[in-house]
């Protein structure tokens, strides 16, 4: 997969999070998309929001509703204990911060956009998958599938598939081979490089 799939899925990704934000309601998975995503598309609308306040308003919804515990286990997999407890926790916050400069890149992208739920299935582990896609005016739609896990009576999510491309194998097929070829430390320096990078004019 070249650079620019990687970047246009890591954006779409972000976006996509956008639309599917989970609450602490304990409400089935399927009703969670539905009403956060009609809640979040909202916001993108509200003109009278500056670009800043809308990307603070959705970044305080993901990071309190994204399990970015376990989605950052999930990229890891097997290399996750090779990093020590105080690389874990920052590798975590980095990967959020990354994450969270990328979608608020596309914030102002925003054009009238909808989202419907297709469906929903039981996943292995109890997890759920949420099937929906992206409605847009002139374009194709775009699918998308949210994994949801159970956790503290919360359903979160752990991952997203667009039109067949996971999230997590995306980074983790990344980050694999960052760590057969520089380690941990290389790992955490890149990222440490990205999320002080000064954003593309």
């Amino acid at each position: 997969m070249n650079s620019m799939m990687k970047n246009s899925l890591t954006g779409l990704f972000c976006g996509a999070l956008l639309a599917a934000q989970v609450s602490a309601s304990g409400a089935p998975p399927r009703e969670v998309v539905d009403t956060m995503a009609g809640q979040v598309l909202a916001t993108l609308r509200d003109t009278s929001l500056e670009s800043a306040a809308r990307r603070a308003k959705v970044e305080e919804i993901i990071y309190a509703h994204v399990d970015f515990d376990t989605l950052s286990r999930l990229v890891m997999a097997r290399n996750w204990r090779r990093l020590s407890a105080a690389q874990q926790k920052e590798f975590e916050g980095l990967f959020k911060r990354h994450l969270s400069d990328t979608y608020g890149e596309n914030v102002d992208n925003y054009r009238n956009e909808s989202v419907a739920i297709l469906s929903e299935r039981t996943e292995k582990r109890g997890d759920v998958t949420v099937k929906s896609k992206v409605v847009r005016t002139g374009s194709d739609d775009i699918l998308i599938d949210y994994r949801l896990r159970k956790r503290n009576h919360d359903w979160r999510i752990i991952d997203v598939v667009i039109e067949g491309v996971s999230l997590v194998a995306n980074f983790r097929a990344q980050f694999q081979d960052i760590m057969s070829n520089g380690g941990a430390d290389r790992l955490l320096e890149l990222l440490r490089e990205k999320t002080l990078a000064p954003p593309p004019e």
